[in-house]
């Protein structure tokens, strides 16, 4: 015998309120009271119902998600933006889907063009959306869109991030305080990390010497970064890394070649990863606030969802670098 389908005038029933009220509670409970709110909820735990989502977003002509793409979802760098994205979205009674891309252009293409299809009522990007047709699509239907960990004065709607030029310069500042003579780099292969190299470049003033790697990068390809640099030059005396997993890896190979960081060679990493405080020797690292770009985009997001004119649609999160044993000295 087919099972009998829980309905709203169920739950309505079951709070001993009416219809309307049942409704409102479940989709803009800003409208009714707590303790209403609570006796509707406690009904829907007790009849089982699940609301119907496509049908409320029919009538509001909203799907309640907001789409999220970031390169690798197990990239520690951007966890803190995805979890505070999620919380301050969750709160305003917005839920997250979370597309990879892997830093490919035509996979960020296609899940752009998906959502899109979808409908989803906002997306949220980590780095610059190329000039592309489903860029340009989101844009014409309206899709709000926040490009994030990434800077640009003339975004294709709002931008949440920073300067990854700036940051390399920053850190070709200070290897040259350091006064260290020969340093090399150890880069991921994606865009963001060969801006980082452009502007430690521009800074050092000459090429180095620099081994890519495939992003997104971790502790084996470090290792064999710091192989191949060395064999490049064996004299060198700081090492730069655009991932601070990278950095990981580069500082076991130094290790195991008996070299002591930061002594016979020191070591810099990017992102800010909780383990970086941890390793032994602590590393260095350009600090970003993953969590801050998550809720400034969240906010400048549900701005433009109300309907509000988002007066500042660039914001920079700046960075900085946080200075630890495997540089120090």
């Amino acid at each position: 015998m087919k099972a009998k389908s829980i309905t709203l005038h169920d739950v309505a029933r079951e709070a001993g309120v009416s219809l309307i009220t049942a409704s409102r509670a479940l989709s803009n409970p800003e409208r009714v009271s707590a303790a209403t709110i609570a006796r509707v909820q406690a009904a829907v735990a007790a009849t089982g119902y699940i609301p119907n989502l496509l049908a409320g977003g029919l009538k509001s002509r909203r799907s309640r998600t907001v789409a999220a793409l970031v390169p690798i979802i197990s990239v520690p760098q951007f966890l803190p933006t995805i979890q505070a994205l999620t919380a301050d979205l969750d709160r305003e009674g917005y839920q997250l889907i979370l597309g990879q891309t892997g830093y490919d252009h035509a996979r960020e293409e296609a899940l752009l063009a998906a959502m899109a299809g979808r409908r989803v009522d906002g997306i949220v990007v980590a780095g610059l959306l190329n000039d592309t047709v489903a860029a340009r699509r989101l844009r014409d239907i309206g899709i709000p869109v926040v490009e994030t960990w990434d800077l640009s004065a003339q975004p294709l709607d709002m931008v949440v991030g920073f300067s990854h030029h700036k940051v390399g310069a920053a850190v070709g500042d200070y290897f040259q305080a350091k006064g260290w003579p020969r340093v090399g780099l150890a880069t991921g292969d994606d865009q963001r990390a060969a801006i980082r190299r452009a502007g430690f470049l521009s800074v050092i003033g000459h090429d180095v010497p620099t081994v890519t790697v495939p992003a997104p990068s971790n502790v084996a390809s470090g290792r064999r970064a710091c192989a191949a640099l060395l064999a490049q030059d064996p004299s060198l005396r700081a090492i730069f890394c655009s991932a601070d997993a990278l950095a990981e890896g580069v500082m076991t190979e130094a290790r195991v070649r008996g070299l002591r960081v930061p002594e016979d060679l020191a070591v810099c990493g990017f992102g800010g990863a909780d383990f970086s405080a941890h390793l032994a020797p602590a590393l260095t690292t350009v600090h970003v606030d993953g969590a801050l770009i998550g809720t400034e985009a969240a906010r400048v997001l549900m701005a433009r969802l109300r309907g509000e004119t988002v007066d500042a649609p660039v914001v920079d999160v700046g960075f900085r670098i946080v200075e630890r044993a495997s540089t120090a000295g």
